[in-house]
């Protein structure tokens, strides 16, 4: 297994790890989980730099790859909605959208059908990261009276029930919308990709 694939697997592997951190009674190991999952996140960035610079690009990679990704994604997504953070129709929406999607783009890289990600959905991806670590980080500092205390301020601000819902209603719109436009920008490609197929030579 290559570099760059190792990485991607210890991404898969670390997010269990960093769910059943983040919900420990102790608030030391919810502050590990957050450090886990940072880390885990950075593999994704790791990994591609790994692969670009040394060479290292599979046909597997790229199928296993985005998958990781959504895997980490939506374990954090769900941890918010089991902590109350969010709503759970919100958390369907962006778990099944980007599982869907995914699975589709992966499978086209399989099949030596790529599809580009638009600009659009990349900025749906970022501001998808910046919501889990902000209520992640907040979720951090409530658990503990150390950090509470002195940052009351900021998590009254930030944590007002009307802030995390604003933040989560815009995600996982967008998310869907996203969703949309990718079946409906590439449905060419993917009729193709289920309508073609290798045709075995005919028997003399």
């Amino acid at each position: 297994m290559s570099p760059p694939n190792q990485l991607t697997l210890l991404r898969v592997l670390l997010t269990p790890v960093f769910v059943v951190l983040l919900f420990s009674d102790s608030p030391v190991n919810k502050e590990i989980g957050f450090g886990v999952y940072i880390l885990a996140a950075l593999t994704d960035w790791y990994d591609g730099y790994v692969a670009r610079r040394w060479g290292y690009i599979t046909r597997w990679g790229k199928f296993f790859d985005p998958l990781a990704d959504k895997v980490l994604t939506s374990a954090a997504f769900i941890s918010l909605a089991v902590i109350g953070y969010t709503e759970w129709w919100m958390v369907w929406v962006i778990v099944v959208r980007d599982l869907v999607i995914t699975t589709l783009r992966s499978f086209a890289e399989f099949k030596n059908k790529p599809i580009d990600t638009s600009m659009f959905a990349k900025t749906k991806t970022l501001l998808q990261l910046l919501v889990i670590y902000v209520l992640l980080a907040l979720y951090i500092v409530r658990s503990d009276e150390r950090l509470s205390v002195p940052l009351s301020a900021w998590t009254d601000v930030i944590g007002a029930p009307s802030v995390i819902y604003t933040s989560m209603l815009v995600v996982s719109l967008l998310t869907a919308w996203t969703g949309v436009m990718y079946l409906v920008n590439n449905r060419a490609v993917i009729k193709e990709l289920f309508t073609s197929h290798d045709r075995l030579p005919e028997s003399q």
